[in-house]
């Protein structure tokens, strides 16, 4: 079975490789890529695989918006970092999903699917599908987050997150009691989850919440020098382009 992988995490894909080679002996990666422009190119200069597992948000927009500029004739597993009701789009257009982080047994379980529905199923319209994640509204953000250390599953309420960050291109999340963990998911996708009012992405690298915040001053270019609670020992700067914004949250007007 010749697949291919559309994601822009480096940690994620990794895994997702390892854990189809596993789950699916007869599974060949072809090729791994990381945005809407170079699925696009793929597409346009390759045969078309049997299978694509698709990350949905990517950096440079929705996958989905891939299916406005080329056919897919291939079926798609969806991996997934949204909430409950972007989950249940999924389902109503019959489409194979896994929800982050991923492991050996949704893979199995999805394969299961895909094999029991193959040929009995017209392709979905992943257009009307887009249409439906775009207008459905968030009613509820995340509550919790569930960490895989090696065989065993840690459940942290997302309450006790400090803030989230990024070091060395692997993505962290820090308790209020100091432990961090690392997760699947990247500061984009972790940011459209949260409760804006109490968490902010105050740069690339780092999304705080309101009550790790321990001291802060003003610094050059109109930006904003945060010390933290706990600790870290990367800096933590609010970056000049969201400097006002910052400010507006701090004062409950975002």
């Amino acid at each position: 079975m010749k697949i291919l992988i559309v994601e822009d995490e480096e940690q994620a894909y990794k895994r997702l490789t390892k854990l189809i080679s596993e789950a699916v002996p007869n599974a060949v990666v072809l090729n791994v890529v990381m945005s809407i422009q170079s699925a696009v190119k793929w597409f346009a200069s390759n045969p078309m695989p049997d299978l694509v597992f698709m990350d949905v948000n990517l950096a440079d927009g929705e996958s989905f918006e891939i299916f406005k500029q080329t056919t897919i004739s291939c079926p798609i597993i969806f991996t997934t970092a949204y909430e409950e009701y972007a989950i249940k789009a999924f389902k109503v257009n019959s489409i194979a999903y896994l929800l982050k982080p991923v492991d050996k047994a949704d893979i199995e379980g999805a394969m299961a699917k895909l094999q029991a529905i193959k040929g009995h199923a017209p392709m979905p319209d992943y257009i009307n599908l887009l249409k439906n994640l775009q207008q459905t509204p968030v009613a509820n953000y995340r509550e919790r987050f569930v960490i895989k250390l090696g065989d065993n599953l840690k459940s942290i309420a997302t309450e006790e997150v400090a803030y989230f960050f990024t070091e060395k291109k692997t993505n962290f999340l820090c308790t209020k009691e100091g432990k961090k963990y690392p997760i699947d998911f990247n500061l984009d996708q972790v940011e459209t989850q949260l409760n804006p009012k109490a968490y902010f992405r105050i740069n690339r690298q780092f999304i705080i919440a309101m009550s790790s915040i321990d001291e802060m001053k003003s610094y050059t270019r109109s930006r904003v020098i945060i010390k933290l609670k706990p600790a870290s020992h990367l800096d933590t700067i609010v970056s000049v382009e969201r400097a006002n914004n910052f400010r507006e949250w701090l004062e409950g007007m975002l």
